[in-house]
């Protein structure tokens, strides 16, 4: 086996055209990479490989009543991914979709807690209304602090995300808290008219699931066939020509924060009128974080966020058999998400880019 010659070094060139081929096993390639890495965690912590294996990736789709739990995590997961995928398409980065989620389940709650007694079927699509409106005047903070003051979105974001669960803290602790509720942090629960309904059943699976799958289209049909769209994606890749056209990148935060927080506080509604019915401040479960890896896994396009959200969802309820079976720490399956998006930019850089190997005397690539 000959060695490499002295001199030269491993260089990153950008190709001129990746094929669709190329793109489309990058998603797989990084699932098997993070799973690969991840089972050979587990079996340093002691742990059967084969087991969690069986466990987080093989038990969710074995059994109808699992498979339709995966169902009810896809609707939050695709929501939020959807919406936030088209402002990182334009380069505007909404780390804070938690925060606006937290608000959008805490508008929503609203309805029910100051209304107990109130009837008709008019309450659950209000709720849903509110709380998507909710969530984007939450992202709205931020995109004045980026386009007034030029603050950096992503710390605004977060830090807002911050601000929103110590609202719900103190709402569930104070006027919120149900009196008959032993001193537990939780609302009322709502009545029935409050709830979303079922769209499978003998399921949990709920209407906000079709909700999720319209809101892919509408997100597609947006990016794909409006010049608004076009815009935003032209922003998002050469925003020097996008100046030079006249697109204002203002208007672009706005759109972009506005779209990720209304489809974030849409996701809150339906998770406080759907499984949990009531407010609780379990509410915050990491769904605005972990939709940032679903919208990069689908490869920040409508049709493979779909299929990246199913398995982010896959991987809740596996991760959660795994913690019973396989006896694994809620923080391995935590490990597991972010090796996922890790594995993913790894992937997709060796899409973009072809490695070669150069002299020294060459010089990197421009």
């Amino acid at each position: 086996m000959s060695a490499l010659p002295l001199g030269f070094l491993p260089v990153l060139v950008r190709r001129e055209h990746a094929s669709l081929a190329i793109k489309l096993l990058a998603p797989p390639v990084a699932l098997g990479l993070a799973t690969l890495l991840n089972l050979g965690l587990y079996l340093l912590m002691g742990r059967d490989p084969v087991a969690v294996f069986h466990a987080m990736l093989l038990e969710p789709f074995l059994s109808w009543a699992s498979f339709s739990e995966v169902l009810l995590k896809m609707g939050p997961l695709l929501l939020i991914a959807q919406g936030l995928a088209i402002g990182f398409r334009a380069k505007v980065f909404n780390i804070g979709a938690e925060g606006q989620f937290i608000l959008g389940a805490i508008f929503a709650s609203a309805i029910p807690i100051w209304l107990p007694q109130a009837t008709g079927q008019w309450i659950w699509p209000s709720m849903l209304v509110l709380g998507a409106l909710g969530g984007a005047l939450w992202a709205s903070l931020t995109a004045f602090w980026r386009v007034r003051l030029n603050a950096n979105e992503i710390l605004v974001s977060l830090m807002l995300a911050l601000v929103a669960a110590q609202v719900l803290n103190y709402l569930l602790l104070g006027p919120w808290k149900d009196p008959a509720g032993f001193n537990f942090p939780q609302s009322v629960m709502f009545q029935y008219d409050a709830m979303v309904p079922i769209l499978i059943p003998g399921t949990r699976v709920n209407v906000s699931l079709l909700i999720a799958c319209a809101l892919s289209l509408a997100a597609w049909l947006f990016m794909q066939r409006s010049f608004a769209g076009y815009k935003l994606q032209v922003g998002g890749l050469a925003p020097r020509a996008a100046a030079y056209a006249g697109f204002n990148e203002g208007r672009a935060i706005w759109i972009s924060f506005l779209i990720g927080g209304f489809a974030a506080g849409l996701a809150g509604a339906a998770e406080v009128a759907g499984p949990l019915g009531q407010l609780q401040r379990s509410i915050s479960t990491g769904y605005g974080y972990a939709a940032i890896i679903v919208a990069y896994l689908g490869g920040l396009h409508p049709i493979g966020i779909i299929f990246s959200a199913l398995l982010m969802a896959a991987l809740y309820i596996g991760g959660d058999n795994a913690m019973v079976s396989a006896n694994l720490p809620v923080a391995a399956v935590r490990v597991f998400q972010g090796s996922l998006l890790l594995a993913y930019l790894v992937a997709i850089a060796f899409v973009r880019y072809r490695l070669e190997w150069r002299h020294a005397a060459q010089g990197s690539a421009p």
